[in-house]
């Protein structure tokens, strides 16, 4: 699957007990970001943002990264890059 230029992710590494802790209060920043679990059983979520807009989700995962909440990672092992598939929570 090809990129989609306009979108930024940003994968994150979390304790599972976090997920929607992090979910929450990415939604509390209306429009800058939506996240979608990758893989729930190792917690590794996807923050999507724009190009305009990663500045700030970046700052809300670095403030999430000082509370020990999250942390950046690659992609899910295998992952076929499809960011806008079937979310596992849903």
């Amino acid at each position: 699957m090809t990129p989609t230029p306009d979108v930024v992710p940003i994968c994150l590494r979390v304790p599972r007990r976090e997920i929607a802790y992090v979910k929450f209060v990415f939604e509390s920043y209306e429009g800058v970001a939506t996240v979608r679990t990758l893989d729930r059983h190792r917690a590794t979520l996807v923050v999507l943002t724009t190009a305009d807009f990663e500045a700030v989700a970046r700052a809300v995962v670095a403030s999430l990264a000082a509370e020990g909440v999250c942390e950046e990672s690659a992609p899910p092992a295998g992952f076929d890059g499809d960011w806008l598939g079937p979310d596992e929570d849903a």
